[in-house]
């Protein structure tokens, strides 16, 4: 049966695990002690988590190992995951891992029966192994690892600009007929015969002399009307905009999950609340 790295395996994985990272975590022994923590997941052809790759810190010394995945149990709230009965003999007794190395069945078979209770004593077959034959050290990744996550609907308000109406302003000619009334003059010559004061008195001959083509100029004027057109601003124009704020309410209802715990019998059942936010 091959094994292939969770990266080789699903790139993605992150993504596909709800954005939870196993290979970042820290291992722990129930009693709290770190001994090591985790590099790397070993997975089979369906996807299902057969091993955690571990690096193991006792004493000063490393090694790399596998660690069958129903023997651990993982906190992502705390982000570590725990181990029981990984004693520091057990871990000397179980072959090194090395990431270029091909994980056969004769190396799977070194590990089970360093980790097999001493009291088994079933023959395995290579052409017939089934996973589920040793059932303590993988399926318990089913009952300490289920993981659902708990949904709840949020009123999100946002808002987008959009054109609503158009203001054009313009401007155009209206005629109209105007009358307007300048007085004028005009001169004209008025010639008038009248009876002189010394009419009837002799001139004497001498003093006076009858002269022709004696001519008397008077220049004559008068006013032209001088009608034109000139143009003015008659008014200005602004225009602009201003932005009025207003508030617009809605409500719609959401709805949100809440966790239902049932129990059979008088069960030890520790539940601890935690912000979602609090979780990396």
């Amino acid at each position: 049966m091959p094994l292939y790295k969770l990266a080789d395996f699903d790139p993605n994985y992150a993504e596909t695990l709800g954005g939870d990272d196993i290979t970042t975590l820290d291992l722990y022994t129930e009693g709290g002690v770190r001994v090591g923590s985790v590099s790397d997941v070993l997975v089979d052809a369906d996807g299902r988590f057969r091993y955690l790759v571990i690096d193991t810190e006792y004493n000063s010394s490393n090694k790399r190992i596998l660690l069958p995945i129903g023997l651990s149990r993982t906190d992502y709230n705390q982000r570590r995951v725990y181990v029981d009965g990984l004693s520091k003999e057990q871990v000397q007794s179980l072959p090194v891992y090395k990431d270029d190395m091909s994980v056969d069945y004769d190396y799977e078979e070194q590990l089970r029966n360093a980790y097999r209770p001493n009291s088994s004593d079933v023959n395995h077959n290579q052409d017939t192994y089934n996973y589920k034959q040793d059932a303590p050290l993988y399926d318990l990744n089913d009952q300490n690892h289920q993981t659902f996550k708990l949904y709840q609907e949020r009123l999100i308000a946002n808002k987008n600009r959009v054109k609503t109406g158009e203001v054009a302003v313009s401007k155009h000619i209206e005629t109209e007929i105007a009358r307007v009334s300048v007085p004028i003059e005009k001169e004209r010559v008025i010639i008038e015969r009248i009876n002189p004061t010394d009419a009837g008195i002799a001139v004497n001959p001498s003093e006076f002399q009858f002269q022709e083509g004696e001519i008397a100029r008077i220049e004559i004027y008068e006013e032209k009307p001088d009608i034109h057109k000139e143009t003015f601003v008659r008014e200005e124009v602004r225009v602009r905009k201003v932005v009025k704020t207003q508030t617009i309410e809605a409500q719609e209802t959401i709805r949100r999950e809440e966790l239902d715990v049932r129990t059979q019998g008088d069960l030890p059942i520790a539940q601890t609340d935690m912000n979602p936010n609090d979780l990396v």
